[in-house]
């Protein structure tokens, strides 16, 4: 029997004990705002941690006030609204008021269960009914207490949760997969052109180049030379027609549309936003205006490996974003020809693999949302459920 209530009656909704600027440090209990919830929500293996507190200072918070638990949900509050996060065991962290409502002390109420339901439509409308604000929308605690919730039985939360989990934990194991292959690349980069140990190196003379020295037959070029940063065109959300055409922002896919404006593979370059993030498709894409596009005669695996050790600068700081002039004039290795296609040939198995990993995660996570929907309002029966994970094609 399913049982309707309000949120306050099966867990406490609060937030952290405030963290002022002077106790922020270069090191110690990661720190988090809601852009590193994010990232961990989205499966990033390296949150981009920027902030952090003492040991002291945690354990004197934690005892006192408590510090999230394995299984305690956070929710993103501020900014970026409604992107839930459910701790895991062994991370330790505190996070900063405000931009984070905390969830525990469940009665009832399996918190991944609570977590699939915030993402769920039923979850977003309830959401949507917390926000207050227009220019910078925010949630309040005291309407999140008291968000509608249809409950199943304990018993069956954890069946539901159990059937998307095992989704979640593919896509998860595919995500350390594409980890370790992206580091076997980069250190393949990184051993023939940063460290100069190149197949046949030994036999190579080293001689000296405005960055020092390097082997002799490479040139120093500027980046205008031999790559071209074109602008991406407007696409707003509301615009784009449902398709399998990769949307990229300056933080990667940001959607999909029916009609590609460059075909693939591509290397796309933040321009607003993410400023200097080098972003890499093997498909066919639609690059936004606040992105770059690489127009080059070069090996693409090179240039995007190239392009991702560059300093890229932001310009004006009242209206930031990359400074194309500045990015030209960067200087650029141009190793022989026939290093650059055995580079090519080396790292191609690679991001082959890469792609079909990527692939399959998209077709999990598209089978994900269309059973979530349904399981959380008992549309669908998970007892009758027969879990068949699809295979993406190769």
């Amino acid at each position: 029997m399913w049982q309707e209530t309000i949120l306050q009656n099966l867990c406490e909704i609060t937030s952290s004990k405030r963290i002022y600027a002077a106790d922020y440090q270069s090191e110690g209990v990661p720190f988090f705002r809601g852009k590193e919830i994010i990232e961990k929500h989205n499966g990033n293996l390296g949150v981009s941690t920027e902030l952090f507190i003492s040991e002291d200072k945690f354990l004197e918070i934690k005892r006192r006030f408590g510090a999230p638990q394995p299984g305690d949900l956070l929710l993103t509050s501020v900014g970026t609204l409604g992107v839930p996060y459910v701790v895991k065991p062994s991370e330790e962290f505190y996070f900063k008021d405000g931009n984070l409502t905390w969830f525990r002390y469940f009665k009832n109420l399996d918190s991944k269960y609570l977590y699939y339901w915030l993402l769920s439509p039923q979850g977003r409308a309830q959401l949507k009914k917390c926000t207050i604000g227009s220019s910078q929308p925010a949630f309040t605690i005291v309407l999140l207490k008291d968000m509608e919730i249809k409950l199943p039985p304990f018993a069956v939360q954890r069946r539901i949760t159990g059937s998307l989990s095992a989704y979640d934990d593919l896509i998860e194991n595919n995500l350390r997969r594409i980890k370790i292959l992206e580091e076997m690349a980069q250190t393949l980069y990184r051993e023939w052109f940063v460290k100069f140990r190149f197949p046949g190196h030994q036999k190579v003379k080293m001689v000296n180049s405005p960055l020092g020295q390097i082997p002799e037959g490479w040139e120093i070029k500027r980046l205008d030379e031999v790559i071209e940063l074109a602008y991406g065109k407007g696409l707003k959300e509301q615009e784009r027609i449902p398709g399998d055409v990769p949307v990229f922002g300056s933080s990667g896919v940001v959607g999909y549309h029916n009609q590609s404006l460059v075909d693939g593979p591509g290397i796309i370059v933040g321009r607003k936003g993410n400023v200097g993030s080098v972003h890499w498709t093997d498909a066919a894409f639609f690059p936004i205006d606040t992105v770059f596009y690489v127009i080059t005669e070069l090996p693409l695996y090179y240039v995007y490996f190239n392009l991702r050790t560059q300093n890229f600068i932001s310009g004006d700081a009242a209206v930031p974003g990359l400074n194309r002039n500045q990015a030209y004039s960067l200087p650029f290795i141009l190793p022989k020809p026939d290093l650059l296609r055995f580079f090519s040939q080396s790292v191609e198995p690679i991001f082959h693999l890469l792609n079909l990993l990527k692939r399959k995660n998209e077709v999990l996570r598209q089978t994900r949302d269309l059973l979530l929907p349904k399981l959380i309002s008992g549309e669908l029966d998970v007892s009758e459920l027969d879990i068949t994970i699809p295979e993406a094609k190769a």
